[in-house]
C-alpha cells in the first residue's frame, strides 16, 4: 500500500497524464506552489523553487522519479531498508509542506504522518519472505555478502538486541512527538481552537499605495481550498467617511490586461470569465489606473477586496 502511494504519483504524472509540462493545465509545480503559505520549516526552499521555474521543474521531475523508484522497490521488497529511508524522507516533505491542506479529513497530514511511521517500521523490520531481498539472500547473490547489505536490504540488523529495542522505542517517541506537534501546529488538534485553513479563502494585502493615477497593491492568497481559486468580484476604495471613491466589479477585473498583473510565483493571479482568480499560494502586484486617484486629498483611505463568497479583506492606505 505504501509503495503504491508513492509509485502512483509517478504513474499519474507521467503515464496517465502529463503533469510535468509547465505549459499544460494541471502542472504539478502549481500544486507545489499551493504549499507555500503555511509550510513548516521548509518554506524558504518552496519559495525559492516557485520563484525559479527552471529549478522547480527539475525538482518536480527529480521528486517524481524518486517517488517512482522508491514506491516500486518497496512493493517488490528490493533494497527495502534503503527505500524505507526514502519513504521517511518523502513523507516528511509532504508533512512539512502540505500538512495544513485538506478540506475534510486533513488528507495531506494523514499521508505524511503515516508515511513517516511506516518508513521507520520498514527500516526496523526489513522485507518479508516473498520479497526480492529474501530471494537474493536465498540465492546468495554477491551483493548480499557485502558488509552493509543488511542496512540497505533486509535481514537481521548487525546490532545488539538491546540497542535495537532502544532504537525502536526512541524512534516511536520521536514520531509520536512529530505527529502530535504537527497536528497541533497545523490544525489545533490537541488544545485551543480547532482550525482548518483549507475551508475559507483568505487573501492578504501588502504594499498598498496610491501614486499619481495608479492604485497599486500586492495580493497573496494564504488559505482556502487548493483545487480552485478565490474569485475576486469587487475592488473598492473608500475615504474616512465611508464614501465610495472608486469601485470596479468582477467584469472589470476580468478585463484587466496582462501588464496590470505582475505575478511572483508559478501559481498565477489571472482574469477569469467574471472575476479575478487568485489560486492558493499565488502572489501578484495589481495596478489599477484611474484619473480619480490624481484628485485625492491627503488622509486615510480603505482598500477593500471582496470574494464571490461574500468574504472581504481590507487594507488602510494613507496619502501624506
Amino acid at each position: 500500500m505504501v509503495g503504491w502511494t508513492y509509485f502512483s504519483a509517478f504513474w499519474r504524472r507521467l503515464i496517465l497524464k502529463d503533469k510535468l509540462d509547465p505549459e499544460l493545465p494541471g502542472y504539478i509545480g502549481e500544486k507545489f506552489n499551493h504549499f507555500l503559505p503555511n509550510a513548516l520549516g521548509i518554506k524558504p526552499i518552496i519559495q525559492f523553487l516557485v520563484e525559479n521555474p527552471d529549478h522547480l521543474w527539475f525538482a518536480m521531475m527529480s521528486f517524481t522519479i524518486i517517488e517512482g523508484i522508491v514506491g516500486l522497490f518497496i512493493m517488490f521488497g528490493l533494497f527495502t531498508r534503503a527505500m524505507s529511508v526514502g519513504v521517511f524522507g518523502l513523507a516528511m516533505g509532504i508533512l512539512l509542506g502540505s500538512g495544513w491542506i485538506g478540506t475534510t479529513c486533513l488528507d495531506e497530514w494523514q499521508i505524511g504522518v503515516l508515511g513517516i511511521a511506516t518508513g521507520f517500521t520498514l527500516f526496523l523490520s526489513g522485507s518479508g519472505y516473498f520479497s526480492f531481498d529474501q530471494y537474493l539472500m536465498k540465492k546468495e547473490f554477491r551483493i548480499t555478502k557485502w558488509r552493509y547489505w543488511n542496512w540497505i536490504g533486509s535481514g537481521r540488523l548487525p546490532i545488539n538486541l538491546v540497542v535495537y529495542k532502544r532504537i525502536g522505542l526512541v524512534g516511536a517517541f520521536i514520531i509520536l512527538f512529530i505527529t502530535l506537534y504537527t497536528n497541533q501546529y497545523f490544525h489545533g488538534g490537541l488544545w485551543g481552537t480547532l482550525h482548518n485553513k483549507s475551508v475559507k479563502p483568505k487573501v492578504e494585502i501588502y504594499e498598498a499605495s496610491i501614486k499619481e493615477s495608479s492604485l497599486v497593491f500586492d495580493v497573496y492568497r494564504v488559505e482556502g481550498v487548493d483545487v480552485y481559486g478565490s474569485f475576486l468580484i469587487s475592488v473598492s476604495l473608500k475615504d474616512s467617511n465611508e464614501n465610495d471613491i472608486y469601485r470596479i466589479n468582477g467584469e472589470a477585473l476580468a478585463a484587466l490586461k496582462k501588464d496590470q498583473i505582475k505575478n511572483y510565483y508559478i501559481a498565477k493571479v489571472k482574469p477569469g470569465k467574471h472575476s479575478l482568480i487568485i489560486p492558493l499560494g499565488a502572489k501578484a502586484t495589481i495596478n489599477l489606473n484611474n484619473n480619480k486617484f490624481n484628485q485625492l486629498s491627503k488622509g486615510k483611505y480603505t482598500l477593500t477586496l471582496t470574494d464571490v463568497s461574500g468574504i472581504f479583506w481590507e487594507k488602510e492606505i494613507i496619502i501624506k
